[in-house]
């Protein structure tokens, strides 16, 4: 537990210190919300032990370009661009020499107040990551939650990126899943700190929660099909194909964990890893 506390630790601070480094961002392609959109997941970072690999990788996978967005004395933090939108932060870490490995995508989710989101999380059994502090572009946290899920939280000084600017598409974030192991206790869990509703839906493949605010769905809880996954936030990116997609990704040095298959979601899905290890689902989206 302590070193799993200490990895969530170590890449969230440089992940949230790298945050503070971005200064006068292009936002003209983007249109934000006045008040808060809670529940729904507003950033994400991708941590990697190889960012050159990540831009090539990313670049070619989806389209994105990318901004060198580091100040000085800062590690090579770096925007990913699709068209016009701001769609995720990489934030480079040193490999560990005991191979561990650290890469993963992490996602920010919005609530109306930090501190007191917090404190909230830590009642019912969270763990403080990183405590919250404020950034160039709001307050931020990171928190690991009761099974071990490493995720963060965020208010914005701009507002939320609003549902129109983060509509799904190929090549952007379209949903983002917990993979828990006890989805009632999750539900609850994330009920209480970030303010969801909390529903179950019956699909292919049993019960479903979905996690709401103000009548929207902004994620959802799966339950942990196999052991050899731990806890952990699953973020979904459009494509137009996901055998092709999952064959490209596979092409510029990731790998294919999940094949697509018509037992698993229609086929409209399939599950990968980036060349540095990071997981990410590619699902079918149209424009």
């Amino acid at each position: 537990m302590k070193l799993k506390l200490w990895l969530a630790g170590t890449m969230l601070v440089v992940g949230l210190a790298a945050c503070a480094t971005v200064s006068r961002p292009d936002l003209s392609g983007m249109s934000f919300s006045t008040a808060p959109l809670v529940g729904k997941v507003v950033w994400n970072d991708l941590i990697t032990e190889d960012i050159d690999a990540a831009r090539r990788f990313y670049g070619g996978l989806f389209g994105w370009t990318f901004e060198d967005a580091a100040g000085p004395g800062r590690r090579g933090y770096a925007i990913a661009r699709h068209g016009g939108i701001y769609v995720a932060g990489l934030v480079p870490v040193e490999a560990r020499t005991d191979g561990t490995r650290l890469s993963r995508w992490l996602p920010y989710l919005s609530v109306n107040d930090v501190d007191a989101a917090v404190s909230g999380g830590v009642a019912n059994g969270a763990t403080v990551a990183v405590a919250a502090r404020d950034v160039n572009l709001g307050r931020v946290a990171a928190i690991v939650d009761p099974e071990g899920a490493v995720f963060g939280i965020a208010r914005s000084n701009l507002g939320d990126p609003d549902d129109r600017t983060t509509a799904a598409a190929p090549g952007r974030v379209v949903w983002t899943e917990l993979l828990s192991n006890d989805t009632a206790a999750a539900a609850a869990f994330y009920r209480t700190m970030v303010g969801y509703d909390a529903r179950s839906i019956e699909r292919r493949g049993g019960s479903y929660t979905l996690l709401g605010h103000g009548g929207v769905d902004r994620a959802g809880i799966l339950r942990n099909p196999t052991e050899d996954w731990k806890p952990v936030w699953l973020t979904y990116f459009g494509v137009t194909d996901p055998a092709a997609a999952a064959a490209l990704a596979e092409s510029l040095g990731g790998k294919i964990l999940v094949p697509v298959s018509p037992e698993l979601r229609g086929g409209s899905m399939a599950v990968v890893s980036d060349p540095s290890g990071a997981v990410l689902v590619l699902q079918k989206s149209s424009l």
